[in-house]
């Protein structure tokens, strides 16, 4: 496959900004959608919009199955044991924050721990915090390097017998570093801790096996892996889904109810009250499809050179810092933040806008990361296969422009 065969997948793709081809590289934000997508969010809502698992008529039948179908699709896609550990939510912040309530108001206490890192995005750090915080428990912090690697030596230690979960992104949305989820996973196992995963980035950048992986919670979002908004997974092992309590009560999460007692369905059902975002969360079944169709090695091939290109030109312009450096073993995705000296990174982003250059600036909401490598906020290139080599060419001469324009 080639990359002009993609991008006719992808209508926005063909949009001029200011009188310039767009070209959009803030995928690590939200990816655009390709047509399959597009089309199946269509179909339901102009053909088959039903409330799904109530009624026995026509339509919502359709709607279920449609729903249902992206279950299976997103279990056969993250290698899941059963469908029953696939709980829909509206993103990677809401499983997140599922987990945070329904783990913790069953395991832990006053005085228990919390592990995340530095590297995290505020979602997988803010609802942490407010748990420890009403739970008057401890949130203790894994470093990164001056290279942003996280500092994996010092889990013997930051572990201990009050640990009940390590919280680890994937993928930093910042750095761009593959973290090796599956010698973390490990090594937190042996120490009998639990582990839930941030895969908002490592989704979309990586082929994720949760069997292989071992995690214990594997979060993501449709919106960054080509689904439609709103959209969103919890991967959970059964064995904690079957004693967590619901995050919240409604319709189609209970088995029976009455006045004096309630009882709860079982895993996905009891986390899904109420009417879902059935529509969207339909559309990932198209996604993984998607996703498995960008596994091309041709294609894979072409972007890794893409990609290769983005790093080196980047390293190379005088004034630049880029964070996050990959190792052997240790890979970095296509997610590229930098400052460049004597220039503010919004007024980069706005010249670059200007010049149809779609890119992220600010504290992508990893305001840690910030206050690490001492900066205020940075500009970040997020490349996705629909990408090509004369994109990167035109951000090149468009970055040119715009720090000449600024200094």
């Amino acid at each position: 496959m080639k990359v002009t065969d993609i991008r006719k997948d992808f209508p926005v793709l063909d949009r001029k900004l200011y009188g310039k081809d767009l070209v959009y590289f803030d995928n690590a934000a939200t990816s655009q959608r390709p047509q399959s997508v597009i089309d199946e969010w269509n179909r339901i809502t102009a053909q088959s919009n039903a409330n799904i698992h109530r009624a026995v008529h026509t339509l919502s039948q359709e709607c279920t199955d449609a729903y249902e179908d992206a279950r299976n699709a997103v279990k056969d896609f993250i290698n899941a044991p059963s469908r029953e550990e696939v709980i829909f939510t509206s993103g990677a912040t809401a499983s997140i924050n599922l987990v945070a309530y329904c783990y913790v108001e069953a395991f832990v206490n006053e005085g228990d721990e919390i592990i995340v890192t530095e590297a995290e995005h505020h979602s997988n750090i803010v609802p942490w915090y407010m748990l420890c915080q009403r739970k008057k428990a401890v949130l203790k912090v894994l470093p990164v390097d001056d290279e942003g690697q996280l500092k994996t030596e010092l889990l013997d230690t930051l572990i201990t017998g009050r640990t009940r979960l390590l919280c680890v992104t994937h993928i930093s949305n910042v750095l761009g570093i593959v973290n090796p989820i599956k010698d973390i996973v490990a090594k937190a196992h042996s120490l009998n801790v639990p582990v839930l995963v941030d895969g908002a980035q490592g989704i979309v950048h990586s082929v994720v096996d949760v069997q292989d992986l071992d995690c214990d919670f594997y979060a993501f979002s449709g919106h960054k892996m080509y689904a439609a908004t709103g959209t969103g997974v919890l991967y959970g092992k059964k064995k904690w889904l079957e004693v967590m309590p619901p995050f919240l009560g409604g319709g189609e999460m209970i088995e029976t109810v009455s006045f004096e007692d309630i009882k709860f369905a079982a895993p996905p059902m009891r986390y899904e009250a109420g009417t879902q975002n059935f529509a969207s969360s339909a559309t990932l079944k198209q996604a993984c499809e998607y996703c498995n169709l960008l596994r091309d090695n041709e294609l894979t091939h072409d972007f890794e050179q893409i990609c290769l290109s983005m790093e080196n030109r980047l390293k190379n312009i005088e004034g630049l810092k880029l964070y996050g450096i990959g190792r052997p073993g240790r890979p970095k995705a296509p997610v590229y933040s930098f400052t460049i000296d004597g220039v503010h990174h919004e007024d980069l982003a706005i010249l670059l806008d200007k010049m149809g250059v779609a890119v992220r600036s600010g504290q992508m909401c990893a305001e840690p990361v910030m206050t690490r490598f001492g900066v205020t906020g940075m500009l970040r290139a997020s490349l996705a296969p629909y990408n090509t080599q004369e994109e990167v060419d035109a951000f090149f001469k468009a970055l040119e422009r715009a720090v000449a324009m600024l200094r």
